[in-house]
C-alpha cells in the first residue's frame, strides 16, 4: 500500500494550466483593489475638493471602505448563483464586472469638470467592483479546493495568494516606475489614470483565460442539493454556526494583515511618517516577491504537517510583534523592507492555505454561498475600513488594534479540528 501510495504521488502533475487560469481572475481583482488603495493619495483631489486635501483623501478611503460593504452582497448573490449555476460561469461573471468598473475609474471626469458627478460615479464604480470581489474570493476558492486531491489540497490552494501577490507586485512596480517617472503634479493630474486603464486590458485576458476552464465534479454531483436548500444562509447559521464562527475569527486577523501590508501602510507612512513614497513602493515590491515564492512551500508544509500549527503560528506571532514592527516604519528604505518583508513572510502561513481552510468548512452545496457570505461580511467590516482608521487613529495605536485581533484569532483556531489529507463534504 505504501509503495502504491509513493508511485501515485510520483506520477502526480499538476495542472498548471487549470490553475492559472482559475486563479488569473484573483490576480486581476485584486489588481484592481490595491491600486486604488495606493493610488488614493494621488486622485482623492482629482475626484473630490481641492480645498481641504485630508478630508478629500479621507473620502476617498470612505468610498474605499463603503465598497467592501457591497461585497457580503455579492458574496451571497454570486455564491448562490455559483452554487447553483457553476463555478467557472460564476467567475466570468465576476471578471467582466471587475474590469469594467476599473475602467470606469481610470476614464472617470474630475470634480472640477462635473462637481459633484464624478464621487458619484467613483462610489457606482466601486460598488460593482466590491458585488464582484465578493463573489470572486469564494467561488475561485470553491473551484480550487474542489479540483484538488485531498492530499495535496494545500499546494493547489497556494495558486490563489501566488496570482494575488503577482497581482500586488504589478500594481506596487507600476506605482513604483510611476513615482520615478512622473512628479506629484502629473501623478495627480493624469499618472493615476494608467494603472486602472491597465486592469481593464488584464481583465480582457482574464475573461479569455477562464472560458477554458471546465466545471468541477463536486458541483456537479451537488446541484441538485443546491437546488432543493431552502433558506440557504440560515442553514449555514442553523446547522454550520462553528464553521460560520471559525470563519469569521480567522478572516478578521487575515484580512487585517492584508489590507495593513498591502494597502494601507503605503499612505501612512508617506503622509504621517515622511516616507518617500519610492522607498514605501520599492520595499513593498521586494516584500511581495517573498510572499509569492513562500506560497506554495507553506501550502506543501500544510499538506505533511497539518493547517492548524501554520495558523497558529501565524496568529501568535502577528500579535507578538505587529506593535514593535509599526516603530519602525519611517524614512529609510531599509526598515520599510524589514516591516513588509516580516509582516508578509508571516502572513503567507495563512494565504498559502485559505482556499482549503475555508473549503473544509462547508459542504458543496454551501461552500460558496458560505464563504462568499461570512468571509465577505469579515472583510467589509475589518478590511474595508482599514485605510480609513489608520489615517484615523494617532499614532501607532491600529496596530494595537491588529495584535488584538490576532490574540482573539488564536483562540479561534485553537478550536478549530485539523482537516489535511480529508475528503471535502
Amino acid at each position: 500500500m505504501a509503495a502504491l501510495e509513493t508511485e501515485t504521488e510520483t506520477k502526480h502533475r499538476l495542472p498548471i494550466r487549470k490553475l492559472v487560469a482559475a486563479s488569473i481572475g484573483n490576480a486581476i481583482e485584486w489588481y484592481d483593489w490595491t491600486i486604488y488603495a495606493t493610488f488614493s493619495i494621488y486622485f482623492a483631489t482629482q475626484v473630490f475638493p481641492k480645498d481641504n486635501p485630508r478630508l478629500a483623501l479621507i473620502n476617498t478611503l470612505a468610498a474605499y471602505a463603503i465598497a467592501f460593504f457591497f461585497r457580503p452582497l455579492g458574496g451571497y448573490l454570486l455564491g448562490r448563483f455559483a452554487d447553483l449555476r457553476g463555478r467557472r460561469t460564476a467567475m466570468l461573471l465576476t471578471i467582466i464586472l471587475m474590469a469594467g468598473g476599473s475602467v470606469a475609474i481610470g476614464l472617470l471626469p474630475t470634480y472640477a469638470q462635473v462637481g459633484w458627478l464624478a464621487p458619484v460615479l467613483l462610489l457606482l464604480a466601486r460598488i460593482a467592483q466590491g458585488l464582484s470581489l465578493g463573489g470572486e474570493v469564494s467561488n475561485a476558492s470553491a473551484y480550487l479546493a474542489e479540483i484538488a486531491p485531498p492530499h495535496r489540497r494545500g499546494r493547489y490552494s497556494a495558486f490563489f495568494y501566488i496570482s494575488t501577490g503577482a497581482a500586488v507586485l504589478a500594481a506596487s512596480l507600476l506605482g513604483y516606475v510611476l513615482a520615478q517617472t512622473l512628479d506629484k503634479a502629473e501623478l495627480a493630474s493624469y499618472g493615476w489614470r494608467i494603472p486602472f486603464l491597465v486592469g481593464g486590458v488584464l481583465g480582457l485576458v482574464g475573461l479569455w483565460l477562464r472560458r477554458s476552464l471546465e466545471e468541477t465534479e463536486q458541483f456537479e454531483h451537488n446541484k441538485v442539493k443546491a437546488q432543493q436548500l431552502k433558506r440557504p444562509l440560515l442553514t449555514t447559521l442553523r446547522e454550520h454556526p462553528k464553521a460560520v464562527g471559525r470563519l469569521v475569527g480567522f478572516t478578521m486577523l487575515s484580512t487585517l494583515c492584508y489590507y495593513t501590508f498591502f494597502s494601507a501602510l503605503t499612505p501612512f507612512a508617506v503622509t504621517k511618517r515622511g516616507a518617500d513614497d519610492g522607498d514605501v513602493f520599492l520595499a513593498l515590491s521586494i516584500a511581495t516577491c517573498l510572499f509569492i515564492i513562500l506560497q506554495y512551500p507553506m501550502g506543501a508544509l500544510s499538506d505533511r504537517f497539518g493547517r492548524k500549527p501554520q495558523l497558529l503560528a501565524w496568529s501568535a506571532a502577528t500579535a507578538v510583534l505587529v506593535v514593535p514592527l509599526s516603530t519602525l516604519i519611517g524614512p529609510g528604505v531599509g526598515n520599510l523592507l524589514l516591516v513588509f518583508c516580516v509582516g508578509l513572510g508571516l502572513y503567507t502561513a495563512m494565504t498559502s492555505i485559505a482556499p482549503a481552510v475555508m473549503s473544509e468548512l462547508f459542504p458543496t452545496e454551501l461552500r460558496a454561498l458560505g464563504i462568499g457570505s461570512w468571509y465577505n461580511l469579515t472583510v467589509a467590516l475589518f478590511g474595508g475600513t482599514a485605510p480609513l482608521v489608520i489615517q484615523w487613529l494617532p499614532g501607532s495605536t491600529f496596530f494595537f488594534y491588529v495584535a488584538a485581533g490576532a490574540a482573539i484569532a488564536f483562540v479561534v483556531i485553537l478550536t478549530m479540528p485539523e482537516t489535511k489529507g480529508q475528503t471535502l463534504r
